[in-house]
C-alpha cells in the first residue's frame, strides 16, 4: 500500500530534518562522545557488555521476575514519589461504574467501554491476549476501525491533526460493551488457521493465523470500505524512559528512502503534542502517540468513556449518528472538576505509567544467552530493535534523566511484510507498518501473565512464532533465524528469554 505523496512527503522532510532540526541539545562535548562511546553496538560476545544487566539503569528493579515483575516503581523513585506512584496504581486498578451511581468520582464508564479497568487490558501491567477461540470475549483486546479518506480527512491525515477517518457511525474504535440501555457497537470473533513452517535443520513450528471478523453490529451496518486491525494491550514497563529519549536519537536511525542500501527503512510517525508542535510519535502499536499523557487520556476516552481534560467528551467516542449514547447521563461532579477523571486524577495515573520499573536482566554471562545475543546482531535484529540509548538530561523527572537504558528499540514505523499487514493506515503508517516494539522484559512475559500473546494483534504464542511472523523490511533477519542450526536457534531463543 502506497503512502499518499503528500503524507510521504512530510515523513521524509522529517526524516531529513534531522541533522538540522534534530540535534542532541542536552549534551556537552565530553558528554556526547561518552554517549556515543556507550551506546555503540558490541563487537566481543564473550563476555557481557558494562552495566548490561541493568536495562533501566538506576531505574532498574531487582526483585523477582514473577506475576508481579512489571508492577514495580522505578527503582530511583523518592519516597514521596512512590507514594504518588501508589496512588496512581489504585487508580489504575480502578473499576469504574455507570452514571448516576452513589459513589463519589468513579462513576462516568461508557456509555460505550471495552473495559472497566485499566488493569483489565494490561493484565498486571503486562501484555494483553487475543482470545484462544472464536467463541471466546475479547478480554484484552479491542479493534480499531476506519474508512477511507475523503480530501479534506487525508489533508488533515498528512498535517498530524487527524489519526484516520472514523465510520460515520462507529467511529475509529470497535466498543464491544455498553452500559444498560444501549447495545453494544458489535462482537468481536477471530478465527484462527495453523500454518506450518520448516526450519533449514528439519525441524519446524506451526504458526497461528487470524481472521478477524464483526459480528451483531449494533447501531446498522458500516460503512464501505472499513478497515480493522485486531489491538492486544501492550506492556506498561519502562515507558517514561522510552519518553525520554531524545528525538534526535530516534531521528538518527530514520532512513525512510533506505538510503545506505540495506534494506531497513525506518520511519517516524508524526504526531502533535499539547501544544499543536508537530513531534515524534512515540507510543501505541503504530506510533500515533506523542507522549504518555495523550496515550493515557485517548486510552481513558477510547476504552473506558470516561472524559479528561485532554478528551473532555463526557460520552467517549459515541458519534453523532449515535445520539442516545450522548444523552446518557456522564459522571462529571462540580465538586472535583468538569470531567469524569479530573486533572489531578490523570496526573496520578500519568506519572503511574511513566514509573513502572523495568526488571533487571537474567544469566547475562552465561554462555549461551552470549551465543544468543551474537545470533541476534549477526541476523540484522538489530538493526530496528536498537539495543541502547542515553536518555535526555532534560527529561520532566529526575528518575529519567541521563540513564543508560536498553529498550530495543528505534520506536520507528517499519514494513513488516503481507503476513503482518492490517492494511489499515494510521497516522503516517500505511497498512504494512507497525512501530518497533521494545523488547526489554519480554522474557517475563509469561511469568506476568500465561496467556499473553506476542505481536500486535497476540497471535504469535511465543517468541520463536513471533519471529517468524516477520517479513518486509525484517524477512532476512527472519531467514537467517530459519537457517540457523537448533542450537543456535535455542540460543537466540534463550537471549530474548533474559531480556
Amino acid at each position: 500500500m502506497k503512502l499518499p505523496f503528500v503524507i510521504t512527503g512530510l515523513i521524509l522532510a522529517a526524516a531529513g530534518a534531522a541533522a538540522a532540526d534534530f540535534v542532541r541539545d542536552d549534551l556537552s562535548t565530553e558528554d556526547a562522545k561518552r554517549v556515543a562511546a556507550v551506546t555503540a553496538l558490541p563487537a566481543d560476545f564473550s563476555k557481557p557488555e558494562q552495566f548490561e544487566a541493568m536495562p533501566a539503569g538506576a531505574a532498574t528493579v531487582r526483585k523477582a521476575r514473577d506475576q508481579n515483575g512489571f508492577s514495580h516503581p522505578s527503582g530511583n523513585l523518592t519516597f514521596e514519589d512512590q507514594e504518588k506512584f501508589l496512588l496512581g496504581n489504585g487508580l489504575f486498578r480502578k473499576d469504574w461504574v455507570s452514571a448516576p451511581s452513589s459513589t463519589q468520582a468513579s462513576d462516568g464508564l461508557g456509555p460505550l467501554f471495552n473495559a472497566r479497568a485499566c488493569q483489565s487490558c494490561h493484565i498486571k501491567d503486562g501484555r494483553g491476549h487475543a482470545p484462544a477461540h472464536p467463541e471466546d470475549d475479547p478480554v484484552s483486546l479491542l479493534v480499531r476501525i476506519s474508512v477511507p479518506p475523503d480530501a479534506a480527512q487525508e489533508a488533515a491525515i498528512a498535517e498530524s491533526r487527524l489519526v484516520a477517518a472514523p465510520d460515520p457511525v462507529y467511529g475509529t474504535q470497535l466498543q464491544d460493551f455498553a452500559v444498560a440501555g444501549l447495545p453494544a457497537e458489535g462482537k468481536v470473533r477471530i478465527d484462527y488457521e495453523e500454518v506450518p513452517v520448516s526450519f533449514a535443520d528439519g525441524t519446524g513450528i506451526s504458526l497461528r493465523k487470524p481472521k478477524l471478523s464483526i459480528e451483531k453490529p449494533g447501531f446498522g451496518p458500516f460503512a464501505g470500505g472499513l478497515m480493522m486491525s485486531a489491538r492486544v494491550a501492550p506492556p506498561m514497563l519502562g515507558m517514561g524512559l522510552l519518553e525520554a529519549i531524545h528525538p534526535a536519537d530516534i531521528m538518527a536511525h530514520a532512513d525512510p528512502d533506505d538510503a545506505d542500501g540495506d534494506g531497513i527503512s525506518g520511519r517516524p510517525n508524526m504526531a502533535r503534542d499539547g501544544d499543536g508542535n508537530l513531534v515524534v510519535g512515540r507510543f501505541g502499536w503504530k506510533a500515533v502517540e506523542p507522549d504518555i499523557l495523550h496515550q493515557t487520556a485517548h486510552a481513558f476516552s477510547g476504552d473506558m468513556g470516561l472524559s479528561t481534560p485532554v478528551s473532555p467528551n463526557h460520552w467517549g467516542e459515541c458519534t453523532k449518528r449515535q445520539p442516545d449514547c450522548r444523552a446518557m447521563p456522564n459522571g462529571a461532579q462540580p465538586q472535583f472538576g468538569p470531567e469524569e477523571v479530573p486533572q489531578d486524577l490523570l496526573d496520578l495515573v500519568v506519572f503511574y505509567s511513566k514509573n513502572l520499573g523495568v526488571p533487571a536482566r537474567k544469566d547475562v554471562s552465561d554462555p549461551q544467552v552470549l551465543r544468543g545475543k551474537e545470533m541476534f546482531h549477526a541476523a540484522g535484529c538489530a538493526a530496528c530493535h536498537v539495543p541502547k540509548y542515553v536518555t535526555s538530561r532534560n527529561a520532566d523527572h529526575p528518575a529519567q534523566r541521563f540513564q543508560l537504558i536498553w529498550p530495543y528499540t528505534d520506536l520507528l514505523l517499519h514494513d513488516m511484510g503481507d503476513g503482518l499487514a492490517d492494511n489499515r493506515t494510521e497516522g503516517l503508517a500505511n497498512g504494512r507498518e507497525w512501530r518497533t516494539p521494545p523488547l526489554w522484559g519480554i522474557g517475563a512475559t509469561h511469568a506476568v501473565s500465561t496467556e499473553a500473546g506476542f505481536l500486535h494483534d497476540g497471535r504469535a504464542r511465543t517468541l520463536l512464532e513471533a519471529v517468524m511472523w516477520h517479513g518486509g523490511e525484517a524477512q532476512d533477519a527472519r531467514d537467517r533465524v530459519a537457517g540457523l542450526d537448533t542450537a543456535d536457534r535455542e540460543a537466540l531463543i534463550r537471549f530474548l528469554e533474559s531480556l
